[in-house]
């Protein structure tokens, strides 16, 4: 399981490969037809399609999503302004991702450390 930084609080991410959109929606705190209309708008942002047209979205998806949440809701961009911030070098600098991969790091390193413990 994974901690990432969701605004006030803390949101768990369970430690699974592929999440449906409506398990992407309750994470990030963002409606299922929101996810999808970014998915037009942010070109980084495209999940894997399987049978029937259904979106799986994967771990970076999810924190990628967070981001684009925080530039829109928490920082006031605008789409344009966000897509530019995302697709700069500066992306991979900003504080907010650095921050949510560190908590995604120490989570799975405490999640190894109580699995060897147990033995």
């Amino acid at each position: 399981m994974q901690l990432v930084s969701n605004g006030k609080h803390t949101e768990t991410i369970p430690g699974k490969r592929y999440f449906t959109i409506g398990e992407v929606s309750n994470l990030c705190d963002v409606k299922a037809h929101v996810l999808r209309y970014w998915e037009q708008e942010f070109p980084m942002l495209s999940p894997v399609k399987r049978r029937g047209n259904r979106r799986y979205y994967q771990r970076h998806d999810v924190l990628l999503i967070r981001q684009i949440r925080s530039l829109l809701y928490e920082k006031g961009y605008t789409i344009e302004g966000a897509r530019k911030k995302l697709s700069s070098k500066e992306a991979s600098e900003d504080s907010n991702l650095s921050s949510q991969l560190v908590h995604q790091l120490v989570s799975e390193l405490e999640d190894v450390l109580t699995v060897l413990k147990k033995d």
